[in-house]
């Protein structure tokens, strides 16, 4: 694996630092926002990204394109962290490394909403460095255990995932009911 690129951004954060959503840095966390109608109609499914142990956000968000800091729809409003104990790659710094690196093999494929995706994108970084000693990470795996393991940066953060998909169950409901009813 290749050292960290030199135009990466660099901030001072530490391994043990905590998320600090007032100033957009999860270091060693992945990273959730909703995608809008996509989120509102399924809210477990959103865009995602891995975090440098500065807390960098790296997310690859469209067709040949890796974003650093400026995720494709909006702020992160949920957060796993990740224990940078948990990673078997060899070598200094193997969790900066290896987001790097699969960033770098992102910015040269093509965006798939269903096959190749935000998701693909941190499951490779995962894999790289064998985070929990596994190199099965993958997109299911991944949308399960944010779902289960994440947090969400504020009450604001749940609401814009929630509040959507209750509000178009509430009309279907009301429909059927309405239907039903005559």
């Amino acid at each position: 694996m290749a050292a960290a690129e030199p135009g990466m951004k660099q901030f001072n954060g530490g391994g043990g630092a905590a998320p600090d959503a007032e100033r957009g840095r999860f270091p060693h966390c992945v990273v959730w926002t909703p995608i809008p109608v996509l989120t509102w109609l399924f809210p477990i499914i959103g865009h995602m990204g891995i975090c440098t142990s500065a807390g960098v956000i790296r997310d690859f968000a469209g067709p040949y394109f890796v974003s650093e800091d400026n995720m494709a729809f909006g702020k992160p409003v949920k957060y796993w962290k990740l224990d940078p104990s948990k990673v078997f790659a060899t070598g200094a710094n193997a969790w900066d490394t290896a987001v790097h690196d699969a960033s770098e093999e992102y910015k040269h494929r093509m965006h798939n909403l269903c096959c190749d995706n935000c998701h693909s994108h941190v499951a490779l970084a995962l894999n790289l460095m064998r985070y929990d000693n596994s190199t099965s990470w993958n997109m299911v795996k991944l949308c399960f255990f944010t779902l289960l393991y994440g947090k969400y940066v504020s009450i604001g953060g749940f609401v814009k995932t929630w509040l959507p998909f209750l509000l178009f169950l509430g009309v279907i409901v009301t429909v059927v009911l309405t239907l039903h009813l005559r």
